[in-house]
């Protein structure tokens, strides 16, 4: 049975992942897309771990490390190439 912390914060983290999702669309310039993906790759960590920490398995935090460091890399990437518009030197 979920509790009612439980229920709430799965709800804010997806009204979160929401508005990241509306400013990935309609993000007036590519640094606020950037941005909004960052975002919603860390809301969808948290998501993880609530899950595992509700169920009990530790999967799910192998899987949030694996999206943090491949989220990590790829906003690098992102900027690097928003910055200098070439990947490799």
């Amino acid at each position: 049975m979920l509790s009612a912390s439980v229920i709430f914060a799965f709800g804010c983290i997806a009204v979160a992942l929401l508005l990241n999702f509306w400013r990935l669309v309609f993000g007036p310039e590519p640094a606020d897309r950037i941005l909004a993906l960052d975002t919603m790759y860390i809301n969808t960590i948290a998501l993880l771990v609530l899950f595992g920490i509700h169920i009990n398995l530790a999967v799910f935090f192998e899987a949030a490390l694996l999206i943090a460091l491949m989220g990590f890399v790829g906003t690098v990437a992102l900027c690097k190439y928003l910055l200098r518009g070439d990947l490799i030197e």
